[in-house]
């Protein structure tokens, strides 16, 4: 009897652990993938307050000609499940995304600029907050465009509309700040078609510029630019097309998004249709900063 129990006992040790294996089988099928998207929740609408983040002023704002190039990241698994900044719940299986100022939350297109692709994302978080960079999308809207193994891309962000599924009251669109009569009066410096208003850039959280593209020849991107001399402070920067060095022309830096938008209106007019404004991170030089009418 004692050799029977002893011979038994890995038979039913064996027989539990099918068993065991049996239900844990069952409830994984009937489970959630560890990867699968997470459950929907609702957030509300939120622009916010100006805030700063390591020294930096973000002032959140409602503009609904928003449109600006600059560096994308992506975010993943670290924040997975955590609440976003107006309530819902990150996923990074959704194509969603954080800027520091838009309201959230809204659907913005975001242009891989070195690729073409475009996507349509819905900003629900506040961020990023590092290295200058415009946007941060989640990992699947970092893989849909193409960069998710780079880390990062050159991109072209612009507003579409509101997200029509939060809960509270929309935020309504802000026009632009006026100057403050109580500040020191701007320097004037003669242009080229008469006085422009210039103030420093450092009095600024963001600088804009009007960009209107890259040219193969030298030559040709100082004849844009003597054609553009007087609606702004010009530029020529160098970028690279596969092995061809390239010189493109920037207007700029401006302070006020409005003013650039202003330009680069007029500028289409004169026959440049695909420039566009870019916003970049705090300067330290001299930045236009008047109206319109003040370029003569």
């Amino acid at each position: 009897m004692r050799a029977q129990k002893v011979a038994d006992r890995p038979s039913a040790r064996l027989l539990g652990t099918f068993v065991l294996l049996l239900f844990l089988g069952a409830c994984s099928l009937g489970g959630r993938p560890a990867d699968a998207p997470l459950p929907r929740t609702e957030g509300v609408y939120k622009l916010g307050d100006p805030y700063v983040i390591n020294g930096r002023w973000y002032r959140p704002r409602f503009d609904p000609a928003y449109e600006a190039v600059g560096i994308a990241s992506w975010y993943g698994d670290p924040f997975h499940g955590r609440r976003t900044a107006n309530g819902e719940i990150f996923d990074k299986n959704r194509l969603t995304a954080a800027h520091p100022t838009l309201p959230l939350p809204s659907l913005v297109e975001v242009t891989n600029l070195e690729t073409g692709r475009r996507l349509v994302v819905r900003v629900n978080d506040r961020g990023p907050f590092v290295g200058g960079r415009l946007i941060d999308l989640s990992e699947a809207a970092a893989r849909e465009l193409g960069f998710r193994e780079q880390g990062l891309a050159r991109v072209r962000v612009r507003f579409l509309r509101l997200a029509e599924d939060a809960r509270g009251r929309p935020p309504r669109p802000q026009p632009a700040r006026p100057r403050d009569p109580r500040s020191a009066p701007p320097t004037a410096v003669a242009g080229e078609t008469g006085p422009q208003e210039v103030r420093r850039c450092d009095e600024a959280a963001t600088a804009f510029y009007v960009q209107l593209g890259a040219f193969r020849q030298m030559a040709r991107a100082r004849e844009v630019a003597r054609r553009l001399r007087g609606l702004a402070p010009i530029r020529f920067e160098s970028a690279t097309r596969g092995d061809r060095l390239l010189a493109r022309v920037v207007l700029g830096p401006i302070a006020s998004e409005p003013v650039a938008r202003s330009i680069l209106d007029r500028v289409r007019r004169m026959g440049y249709p695909e420039a566009f404004v870019s916003a970049r991170g705090r300067g330290a030089v001299p930045c236009l900063a008047g109206g319109l009418s003040t370029f003569g």
